[in-house]
């Protein structure tokens, strides 16, 4: 195998937080090309088409791309250049049919040093893939849901040829040019033999692969349809519960809607900052909105908050931990 087997994210090399905020410049800022999406994974709240529709913000579908380049060209507003433009929250990237622009768009702006995204890979063909990567994605991380039709099926109620996925996968790691690819599943509902047979399978055609854990990582949505892996985090990880959320300190999320959410995982739309249509984007960073929910969680108040109370993404998922320097933080953000 020549992929490297790690997850998705760099925990590792990471910026220790507690060493640079408040940042005046984000790190991270997500974008989400398309809030629809045309799979209905069980663990995924936009997968349950019923509970969309009574959500009020959601059912969208793709992102303006108008709107889209005023977000990038508000990026000239900040003092520094954003580390990474993620091109993903809540549905498909790909099912916005100027996803390549988008791309090139934000590389062409010269405001971010990379532009990522996830994606099922479902509509990943070659055609489009050539596109992607001369637009100049510099990583794509490809979520596979099963390893034979009927695991699709079954998990994602999608009707999805896994051989196809396979061809068109191995398509775009032929052709991705700089673009750094990952590849990853979810083995909880894999056999010790399919799990072999996804690293065989695609183990020499990513630059990275890993098999994840299913974790219960948005808040207030109930996991009725799968069994949440109690015994280790989604990376593998120990789990252990963090009360310091670390993302409002170097990231946020602009939904496909143009409305800002304080987190990436805002499903729900409960935790709005404001309009991106109306307002600067560095505006609403560095906004009271935002600050006041920084003070929050350094004051140690995530539990009283009905939402992030119940962020299962804290305890299985957090990628920092910044509890011991909450109370020496707080006074940067009076």
């Amino acid at each position: 195998m020549k992929a490297a087997f790690k997850p998705r994210i760099d925990r590792e090399h990471r910026t220790r937080l507690e060493t640079v905020v408040p940042l005046e410049t984000p790190f991270i800022i997500n974008i989400d090309p398309c809030d629809t999406c045309n799979f209905q994974c069980k663990f995924c709240p936009t997968g349950d088409r019923a509970l969309m529709q009574r959500t009020p913000g959601r059912g969208h579908g793709p992102m303006d791309f108008a709107l889209y380049q005023k977000l990038i060209d508000d990026l000239a507003a900040f003092d520094k250049r954003v580390k990474v433009i993620r091109l993903y929250k809540d549905g498909e990237p790909l099912l916005n049919p100027h996803f390549a622009d988008m791309v090139r768009y934000a590389k062409d702006s010269g405001h971010c040093d990379r532009v990522d995204t996830t994606t099922n890979a479902s509509l990943l063909t070659p055609e489009l893939g050539r596109r992607i990567a001369d637009a100049g994605l510099d990583r794509i991380n490809i979520s596979i849901e099963g390893v034979t039709d009927a695991q699709y099926a079954d998990f994602s109620q999608a009707h999805v040829t896994y051989e196809t996925m396979r061809e068109n996968v191995a398509a775009f790691y032929e052709h991705r040019g700089g673009c750094e690819m990952v590849v990853k599943i979810n083995g909880d509902i894999l056999t010790e033999a399919q799990k072999q047979q996804f690293l065989d399978d695609f183990g020499d055609i990513t630059d990275g692969i890993f098999i994840e854990s299913i974790m219960d990582c948005w808040p207030t949505f109930e996991q009725t349809k799968v069994d949440i892996n109690e015994s280790r985090g989604i990376y593998g990880q120990e789990i252990r519960e963090v009360l310091t959320c670390p993302y409002p300190f170097y990231s946020f999320a602009v939904n496909s809607d143009g409305t800002v959410s304080l987190c990436f995982l805002d499903w729900s739309r409960k935790l709005l900052l404001g309009d991106a249509k109306t307002t600067p984007l560095k505006d609403l960073w560095l906004g009271e909105t935002m600050r006041e929910y920084q003070r929050m969680f350094l004051r140690g108040e995530r539990k009283q908050h009905p939402v992030c109370a119940v962020c299962g993404q804290l305890r299985q998922g957090a990628p920092d931990d910044i509890d011991a320097y909450a109370a020496d933080l707080l006074p940067r953000f009076l």
